[in-house]
């Protein structure tokens, strides 16, 4: 299995490069390459029953095959098939090689579609196969697998080298016969037979349950082996709360400008708890926008401060930085707390702070950082897992870091599971100002000269949302607006009389900085800007967004582009404007305009756009799964007791340890 796919007979330094484009590098990447759907050739009939439009298989002798030249210049080759009962003709387009390979006289089996040509029922590009006593077809007279493909590389060719491999190959078992049994799986063997070629889609779909058990169960029993390393492996320092530290936290909480949520005392305990341990902290703070995840983060970094230690925290961009080392001066004065604000660009500073606020550059410092109890990154879905390792790496791995992880993204259950399996998660769902109210409207294309009339009556400060910097001429997005043609355009034609600012990823810092400054203090009305305002972004005064070509967004994503207004003392109203007139759009937006709930949201977006577009939002570096449905909770439910059940005990199955080794790196042995 572990053998590379050049060592295959068939398989030359050609394909073996094509099949690079497909992911597939060995033996058991091409047999784990699973077909997509099947096209049914099961229906075996006698010719004098075939009707237009049926897909079937016949059975009879090829006995005329011909290459033709049509008046036009097409390239034809044709053949006739019969039966006892008929006959029928066999129509192939750009394939003259045919006649050399097929033989005249010869019984073959034709699958296809019945279609009419020159006024004639034939088969139109069937696949055709020989019949042969001693060899099962695998392309005709059956379910025949369709796979991804990639240029020079076919679905047949690709049936036909796992049917060469499978008919040689004995893979190992790795799931444990009490596994199979109790939870009524196909073993390894029989599930790539049938997944491959099965006889009806029964047969498929007991394949498909094994490979996706096995897919999650593989997934999760990595989730243990992070959450076993993670509290058997480490140490770190444990932070106190005793009588005069709880004071001092209480002093500051109390002198807040507003109370916390009970969701935010429940997290701030949960964390210190977990910061009280020997083992690092390792927490995900999962909060809507607008629920104060911050204060949250902000209070925990205080405890950290009054036992000695220091925080870094890390922003996935420079302008939330900025936003929040100006949060934590105006809540943390006068206590003699060294703030400092840093990139990749400066130093540990000889170590003279005491909260350092950065982006995740921070993470890539060359300089080993001293005495850091506490790391915080900032919208957790930016970052991929690699950088978990990062923080292990920041102190020597003596004394770990406690981690804290916070996201506005919505985490479906079935994800939380599966992504933050080995985080212990915090909730918030009360939003500070329970008054809070956003009005959602989807626009056609066509209402959008009413929004901006509506826009400059109001005379409030504005975002226009555009996915785009610059136009673009890529088939599919002519339509959509670029946030500099837009600037443009609303300056000469919409907005004259208001002061305008455009934001985007390819300004420098300062000029972005500059603008948000501008546009909070209200020197700037209308600001046209790319999502890279999406995350964190906080502008009280701020009520209105002018979202384009909406329905290029998930609904997650709009949700949280939506968090940016309202935030203030005004209502906020978020106009999502469509870009083509699409009915599948504008159903889908309906359900951002009638919910501002993230997680309900983001559980819809799960459904309709799949979890690939979900993962590839919440974190780049973790694994797409090709089979597993996370919609199956039964499923999922089962494989997580599974894993944590055999987790422990993977000494004793060192087939299974050893699967697990191969596809995550290093097993930690749990004695």
């Amino acid at each position: 299995m572990n053998s590379p796919i050049g060592s295959v007979s068939k398989i030359g330094y050609k394909y073996k490069e094509l099949l690079k484009n497909l992911g597939i590098f060995t033996v058991e990447d091409l047999l784990y390459h699973f077909p997509f759907r099947y096209d049914d050739y099961s229906k075996i009939v006698m010719i004098k029953d075939i009707k237009e439009g049926d897909t079937i298989t016949v059975k009879g002798e090829l006995y005329s095959l011909e290459n033709i030249y049509t008046k036009y210049g097409k390239r034809l080759t044709k053949g006739k098939i019969r039966d006892n009962t008929g006959e029928t003709n066999i129509i192939w387009f750009n394939m003259h090689y045919l006649k050399k390979t097929l033989s005249v006289n010869k019984e073959y089996y034709v699958s296809g579609k019945v279609s009419s040509f020159s006024g004639k029922l034939s088969f139109l590009s069937p696949e055709i196969e020989l019949v042969l006593d001693h060899k099962k077809n695998i392309n005709t007279g059956r379910f025949v697998s369709i796979y991804p493909e990639t240029s020079g590389v076919s679905s047949k060719w690709l049936r036909n080298r796992i049917n060469d491999i499978i008919s040689i190959i004995k893979p190992k078992e790795f799931l444990s016969n009490e596994i199979l049994n109790k939870y009524i799986l196909e073993t390894l063997e029989l599930s790539l037979n049938k997944i491959h070629f099965p006889n009806n889609m029964k047969e498929s779909s007991e394949a498909r349950k094994r490979f996706a058990f096995e897919e999650l169960f593989l997934e999760l029993l990595n989730v243990e082996k992070r959450k076993y390393e993670w509290l058997n492996t480490l140490n770190s320092n444990n932070v106190t709360m005793g009588k005069e530290n709880k004071d001092k936290l209480n002093n500051i909480i109390k002198r807040l400008p507003f109370s916390l949520t009970t969701d935010q005392k429940t997290a701030l305990d949960e964390t210190l708890k977990d910061m009280n341990k020997l083992s690092p902290m390792n927490r995900l703070l999962e909060g809507d926008v607008g629920t104060g995840k911050t204060i949250v983060a902000l209070l925990s970094s205080y405890v950290c401060y009054l036992n000695g230690l220091k925080t870094l925290y890390m922003a996935p961009t420079e302008i939330l930085a900025v936003q929040h080392y100006d949060t934590f001066k105006k809540i943390l004065p006068e206590l003699n707390i060294n703030l400092e604000i840093g990139s990749m660009n400066k130093s540990d500073r000889g170590g003279k702070y005491d909260i350092l606020i950065g982006t995740h550059a921070l993470l890539y410092n060359k300089e080993k950082y001293s005495d850091i109890g506490l790391v915080i990154i900032d919208e957790q879905h930016r970052f991929g897992v690699e950088q978990r390792g990062k923080i292990i790496e920041l102190s020597g791995k003596e004394k770990v870091p406690h981690l804290l992880s916070m996201t506005a993204t919505p985490i479906p259950r079935t994800l939380a599971l599966t992504l933050y399996g080995d985080l212990s998660i915090s909730i918030l769902k009360e939003h500070p100002n329970p008054e809070r109210k956003i009005y959602t409207k989807v626009i056609p294309e066509k209402k959008r000269m009413e929004v901006y009339e509506w826009v400059k009556k109001r005379k409030e400060p504005v975002f226009v949302v555009c996915p785009l910097i610059e136009d673009s001429f890529t088939a599919g997005m002519e339509n959509i607006k670029a946030a500099e043609a837009e600037y443009t355009f609303l300056k000469k034609n919409v907005f004259k009389n208001m002061n305008m600012g455009i934001l985007h990823g390819r300004m420098s810092s300062k000029d972005k900085q500059d603008v948000i400054n501008n546009f909070r203090k209200g020197k700037i009305m209308v600001l046209v800007s790319t999502p890279v305002i999406e995350v964190g972004m906080d502008i009280p005064d701020a009520s209105i967004m002018i979202i384009e070509s909406a329905e290029r967004y998930g609904l997650s994503a709009l949700h949280q582009l939506r968090g940016r207004v309202g935030r203030g003392s005004r209502e906020g109203y978020c106009f999502a404007v469509m870009s083509n007139d699409s009915k599948s759009s504008y159903s889908r937006l309906s359900y951002f305009e009638n919910i501002d709930n993230g997680l309900e949201l983001a559980e819809i977006d799960l459904k309709i756009r799949g979890q690939g577009d979900v993962f590839g939002t919440m974190q780049h570096g973790f694994k797409r799964l090709k089979i597993a449905n996370l919609y199956d909770l039964e499923m999922l439910n089962n494989v997580k007791k599974c894993a944590e059940e055999y987790f422990p005990k993977l000494d004793k199955y060192p087939l299974l340890k050893l699967k697990l080794t191969d596809r995550m790196g290093k097993y930690i042995p749990s004695n």
